[in-house]
């Protein structure tokens, strides 16, 4: 089974909350009440998501986090990469990989699995953190 983290799961409730107030600032703690989530957790996500570029930080006593994009721009793809690293199905698919596993050397199959790994990337990258908010 393929499986995004829960850390994954929990950024795209996350975003999806930021994505109810369109411009405001929210911090840690808000999102933590309005979500259920535990703050640690929280404060985690936002911090990986920054470094993602999917949303912005801003500091100060009135800062927080707001959007970096519109929902509709934001890609499930870019979430998945910004907590999760480079969508990819084996370490053989990810170029930044010093070493993909112990059978490297021998392994027929390895550059195989640029397709599989592609389509899944397209997948991910079609669907919309705006798509995932309808209900």
């Amino acid at each position: 089974m393929i499986k995004l983290s829960k850390l994954t799961d929990y950024s795209i409730v996350i975003l999806s909350e930021m994505a109810y107030e369109p411009g405001g600032l929210m911090t840690a703690s808000g999102l933590s009440q309005k979500t259920g989530l535990p703050e640690p957790t929280v404060s985690k996500v936002l911090k990986l998501l920054t470094r993602g570029e999917v949303i912005i930080s801003t500091r100060g006593v009135n800062g927080g986090y707001s959007l970096e994009r519109d929902p509709k721009e934001i890609t499930i793809a870019s979430v998945v990469t910004a907590l999760d690293g480079p969508v990819a199905l084996t370490a053989c698919c990810i170029k930044s990989e010093e070493t993909c596993c112990d059978y490297e050397e021998t392994c027929k199959i390895k550059d195989q699995w640029s397709p599989v790994n592609e389509a899944m990337r397209d997948a991910l990258e079609s669907v919309s953190l705006d798509q995932m908010m309808k209900r």
